[in-house]
């Protein structure tokens, strides 16, 4: 379920052969995520990009480069913060871009998510005292439709999708990492947190 799993930081492309990308994201409820493949698939019979089709809808929350190694203390530090962290409702709401490149459907309300970073910061600092880059917390939560626009593609389906309407919403249950050795690799589920 994890193929093509996307993000809009500025991870590394590829990871040093010791390290892998992790990253912590939301999935969205059964009937929003068939709401945003069909969206997805809309814009795949539109625009003929294979991407939309082939990338899973998700919200990532944070990704961080780490050393295998570290997995085990990472699960025990997310585990702890969160364990007190509450369920939360996500709306989604219309669409918008990060020109030249990427079409995504808004999450309205990023509290959640800021509230997620800050709690998160013990995790940041665990893989920077190792020799690891900073984590890198999402800070405009999204679900793309499309992303690795050629800018012409970029122009006419932001033209398009402006206007197109959308508003779904599902409560976060539960936070899911993820990780994978390149930008190219399949994403391995590494743990699930269930949320309060």
């Amino acid at each position: 379920m994890e193929k093509g799993l996307t993000t809009t930081s500025s991870a590394q492309a590829f990871a040093m052969p010791e390290q892998y990308e992790y990253l912590l994201v939301v999935h969205p409820s059964e009937d929003v995520y068939a709401q945003v493949m069909q969206e997805k698939q809309h814009f795949f019979n539109t625009y003929h990009e294979k991407v939309a089709i082939k990338t899973l809808p998700h919200i990532t929350v944070a990704n961080f480069m780490a050393k295998e190694l570290m997995e085990d203390t990472i699960i025990r530090y997310m585990h702890r913060i969160l364990s007190t962290v509450r369920r939360f409702d996500i709306t989604l709401n219309n669409f918008s871009g990060f020109p030249p490149h990427t079409i995504y459907t808004r999450v309205q309300d990023h509290k959640p998510f800021k509230q997620l970073a800050n709690a998160l910061s013990a995790v940041d600092m665990y893989v920077r005292s190792n020799g690891c880059p900073p984590a890198k917390f999402i800070h405009h939560p999204h679900v793309t439709i499309a992303r690795r626009l050629k800018p012409d593609v970029y122009e006419k389906a932001m033209f398009e999708f402006s206007q197109r309407m959308f508003h779904a919403s599902f409560t976060a249950n539960e936070l899911v990492l993820l990780k994978r050795q390149n930008l190219f690799d399949k994403c391995r589920q590494v743990n699930v947190f269930r949320l309060l």
